[in-house]
């Protein structure tokens, strides 16, 4: 964690340059580092965008550089993947962070980084904590891709509560936002 003299509002965070490209979680008016990613949720990630431009337009489609402001610790979030909507260009023209009194993006794509169970933190924060938060801003489509379960969940908005599908093995994914999709979870983690 890095020390703040006082705490700050997500306004102050907005604001805040050290100098450096380093990406910070703001938990309870603290800066908390965020890690680099692995390469495997990296690899995913950039996979997947590839696999998504032939039916969304590339610029709408962005791997770890936007930000979501969300409710509760931490106040904001760096998704693996994140399909912007046309109007996102103009707002985040300044800073790549879509706030609360944005438009919600139109899907979110978060790779579970290894744990050991499920109370380990990579688990709960992308099963448990994220799903929360996503769910609370409205995001209609929510990807968990799971590579220790070989598991793709999606979650859609429904009445304002997700309900989640389990895929796995040579099922094809089903998304709301892009039902032309062809592709099944075995080539999600076979992709080279």
């Amino acid at each position: 964690m890095t020390y703040t003299p006082v705490k700050l509002t997500f306004e102050q965070y907005l604001e805040y340059d050290n100098g450096t490209d380093n990406r910070y979680e703001l938990f309870e008016g603290e800066l908390v580092e965020v890690p680099p990613e692995s390469e495997l949720n990296g690899w995913i990630a950039e996979w997947l965008r590839d696999e998504l431009v032939t039916f969304i337009k590339r610029r709408l489609i962005r791997v770890n550089s936007y930000e979501l402001q969300v409710q509760g610790n931490p106040q904001n979030r760096y998704p693996d993947l994140v399909v912007l909507r046309q109007e996102h260009l103009e707002l985040t023209k300044k800073r790549q962070t879509i706030t609360l009194n944005m438009v919600p993006p139109q899907l979110v794509v978060e790779v579970v980084s290894p744990y050991r169970n499920q109370k380990d933190d990579n688990y709960q924060r992308d099963y448990v904590e994220k799903r929360q938060q996503y769910e609370q801003l409205g995001i209609g489509e929510y990807w968990i891709i799971d590579p220790q379960a070989k598991l793709v969940t999606v979650l859609l908005l429904v009445g304002g509560r997700y309900q989640a599908t389990e895929f796995s093995g040579k099922q094809q994914i089903v998304s709301r936002i892009c039902p032309q999709l062809k592709l099944t979870v075995a080539q999600v983690f076979e992709a080279n």
